[in-house]
């Protein structure tokens, strides 16, 4: 009999069969989800299984209050991360969670990615912001759900909006991004993933190099986003 959640199952495992593709994990590293919002429920990679080994049946579907709803493999460990990010922000439709090289080394180096070019600013005016590491009272809690709330209160005290910045780094741990799909929550991943890597060479090559001006920053965004976007085909 053909899952209630096949849709969301499909497109999860899809997605993070990308994750090894794109060259943003090794082993098991890493995970992807994909919301259903009428169900109220989420499709996410199970812990620990090799992606060559992967398959559609494989994939766990839980609820926002991480009860499993189908599945017989135990759910990533980052569950509990996913589903207070799909509570807290309901215009998400699918997370990223990654560890990727150049991405965590500036999360290790507990640093915003600074917006240096037109790439940066082609996805996003901010810089991509890392939330600070979570005190020792937190991870000896709730860590995974904590983890979430390291997220919001990121967000919250940059003034930030999780609509148009859609990734973030996690202090001393890594990036996670979102997305309105587990397909573009992933593309996210791997946009972080470069302009992590490009910043980390501009900063080599030149460490006093200035972030773009806003000028171009806003130019380079409002074409593709904004009310007039003219970049792409319609």
């Amino acid at each position: 009999m053909k899952s209630p959640y096949q849709n969301i199952k499909e497109a999860c495992y899809e997605a993070n069969m990308q994750l090894p593709a794109l060259d943003l994990v090794v082993y098991t590293f890493g995970n992807v989800s994909q919301v259903d919002r009428e169900k109220e429920v989420f499709a996410i990679k199970p812990s620990g299984v090799p992606y060559e080994e992967l398959q559609v049946s494989d994939i766990v579907v839980v609820d926002f209050d991480n009860q499993l709803v189908e599945g017989k493999m135990r759910p990533s460990s980052d569950t509990k991360t996913h589903a207070f990010l799909y509570k807290s922000w309901d215009k998400i439709g699918g997370i990223s969670h990654t560890h990727a090289t150049y991405s965590v080394a500036w999360a290790q180096a507990q640093m915003d990615i600074p917006n240096f070019g037109t790439t940066h600013a082609d996805h996003l005016t901010a810089d991509i912001p890392c939330a600070p590491p979570m005190s020792d009272e937190l991870i000896q809690g709730d860590y995974e759900h904590m983890t979430g709330q390291q997220i919001i209160d990121c967000f919250e005290s940059k003034g930030l909006s999780y609509e148009e910045v859609e990734m973030v780094l996690l202090g001393n741990h890594g990036p996670f991004s979102w997305g309105k799909s587990a397909e573009k929550a992933v593309y996210n991943s791997k946009v972080m993933e470069e302009l992590a890597r490009m910043a980390f060479l501009t900063l080599q090559i030149n460490p006093k190099a200035p972030r773009l001006k806003e000028a171009l920053v806003n130019k380079h965004y409002e074409r593709k986003h904004g009310k007039n976007a003219y970049y792409g085909q319609k």
